[in-house]
């Protein structure tokens, strides 16, 4: 229960055990969310569930855990997902359809578990996570942002078709985070990519969480909208 006496929101959160995910689960149980992350390793958070995103038997079972433990599922993060930098001439088929089948395969599969009790009760939201690199491309990751791409164009999509039936969804596009993602020779990291930036400096999971905290308690009126914490890489 809130310090009010109501119910905690629920939130479950893919990508949950670092990075992005686990600064945004972290925030939102700061908030008094009742969080559960899902990941290939194990989260830290309220309810930690083992899952693979690109198998959606394993994330309805998820979510079955979440209603029974937690209760219905007010707010969906997809935040799974990896990155790489290969020329697109040695990107092969392998790699091109991984990416997809991980960042929008799974970002598909988590939203089709959760959406049929969020419109039984006509309520919910949902936040996907691309990237800025889906605004603005980048050098040496093209099936990356294709498939960042490919996921604002599923959440503008998404977001037509639910929003009259009482579900929202819109999207953050981080610039390059200071995550474990990217290496430590990483040329995100390199001083002079970072100088080329209006904040010469990467983007903080924190400060990606609270653009999800944002649209999660306070954009009520954002419907299938991009919001974009990039240092100003893409203005």
């Amino acid at each position: 229960m809130s310090s009010h006496g109501e119910p905690r929101k629920v939130a479950m959160v893919t990508g949950a055990a670092s990075g992005i995910g686990a600064a945004v689960s972290a925030l939102l149980s700061e908030h008094g969310w009742r969080v559960a992350g899902v990941d290939l390793r194990k989260p830290t958070s309220d309810l930690a569930l083992i899952a693979d995103v690109t198998d959606q038997d394993a994330l309805r079972e998820a979510v079955d855990s979440i209603s029974h433990e937690l209760g219905p599922i007010d707010l969906l993060v997809t935040v799974a997902g990896y990155y790489e930098m290969v020329p697109v001439a040695e990107i092969t088929a392998q790699r091109w359809w991984r990416m997809l089948e991980v960042h929008l395969g799974g970002t598909r599969n988590a939203c089709a578990v959760v959406l049929p009790e969020m419109l039984r009760r006509n309520s919910g939201q949902i936040i996907t996570i691309s990237s800025e690199l889906a605004l603005g491309g980048g050098d040496g990751d093209a099936h990356y942002a294709a498939a960042k791409g490919a996921i604002i164009g599923f959440t503008k999509s998404l977001a037509v078709e639910v929003a009259g039936k009482g579900v929202r969804v819109n999207s953050v596009a981080p610039g390059p985070t200071d995550t474990p993602l990217l290496e430590a020779d990483s040329p995100w990291r390199d001083p002079g990519f970072l100088g080329t930036l209006p904040l010469r400096r990467l983007v903080r999971p924190e400060e990606v969480a609270e653009a999800v905290l944002f649209l999660a308690e306070e954009g009520s009126y954002f419907c299938g909208q991009v919001i974009s914490p990039n240092a100003g890489a893409v203005i």
